[in-house]
């Protein structure tokens, strides 16, 4: 079987024409790759943290990692759906993510939330570029998970912000 019957035969019914499915599933794996990133950063600073607050910040950075995982098998998923394939390796994921890597054999606990802000934020900004694509090709449903993800996120940014804060 060549590359293109392959691709057809893995090609998902839909009404959303093929410029819609190549450019949602681009920008969808593109925030796949993020997410795995920003998974294993939150988790590495989990695994990391120290100091005074070393009990809130750890189960923050706990749940926040939880709530991370989750969006990844509903994003491979809707990249499937649009009959697109996704990402299969960690290599793959470092050709695609744009959030940065910190392998730093130690972070101030302070310098981490801070990182990680600054990395949901980010992945908001990403978040809301494949939204406009979506609104564009008229992908709603993409659009719908993307705007439950987005607050989610907020949410993220939100609560370390906070944790940063001094007064």
């Amino acid at each position: 079987m060549n590359d293109q019957a392959q691709q057809d035969a893995l090609k998902t019914p839909t009404d959303l024409g093929n410029k819609a499915r190549k450019e949602v599933a681009e920008g969808l794996n593109a925030l796949l790759a993020d997410t795995f990133a920003l998974y294993i950063k939150c988790k590495n600073f989990h695994w990391h943290v120290s100091g005074p607050h070393f009990r809130s910040y750890h189960l923050l950075l706990d749940e926040q990692a939880t709530a991370i995982y989750a969006m990844l098998d509903p994003i491979a998923e809707r990249v499937r759906k649009l009959g697109g394939t996704t990402i299969r390796s960690i290599r793959h994921i470092s050709e695609l993510q744009r959030i940065k890597d910190n392998d730093a054999p130690f972070v101030d606990a302070i310098a981490m939330l801070d990182e990680l802000r600054n990395d949901n934020q980010a992945l908001v900004k990403s978040m809301r570029e494949v939204h406009d694509v979506c609104d564009e090709d008229q992908d709603i449903a993409t659009a719908s998970l993307l705007e439950n993800w987005i607050d989610e996120a907020e949410q993220r940014i939100w609560f370390l912000f906070e944790s940063t804060r001094t007064a």
